[in-house]
């Protein structure tokens, strides 16, 4: 019998790490959050009837992006933390910033 040059293991595939969950998590509400911004955004520069409700939709799901944030980054361990906030926490504070930009420009008109 020829012995192969390698030793015969069983080969595992790559699994999901505890960050590549929560990132998941936290991708889908960044996208849901910067929709609502996008949306905001349009109908405040627009002067719409609908943007006030809209620059608070906003502002709620900036909220919730941000308490998942936190509870990730938080209940995690040190390394997972650390690759989170690598990973997501500066989109969240570009977010956060331009929020905050739309709800000044909407104070000045």
């Amino acid at each position: 019998m020829r012995q192969h040059p390698w030793p015969r293991t069983r080969r595992g595939y790559a699994s999901k790490t505890k960050a590549d969950a929560r990132l998941e998590e936290l991708q889908e509400l960044y996208a849901t959050a910067k929709d609502e911004f996008e949306i905001a955004s349009e109908e405040t520069e627009k002067k719409t009837v609908y943007a006030a409700d809209d620059r608070v939709a906003a502002q709620d799901e900036l909220q919730k992006l941000k308490a998942a944030f936190d509870d990730a980054v938080q209940n995690s361990t040190p390394e997972v933390g650390a690759e989170i906030k690598a990973r997501v926490g500066q989109r969240i504070r570009e977010l956060d910033r331009a929020v905050e930009a739309m709800e000044e420009m909407a104070m000045e008109d």
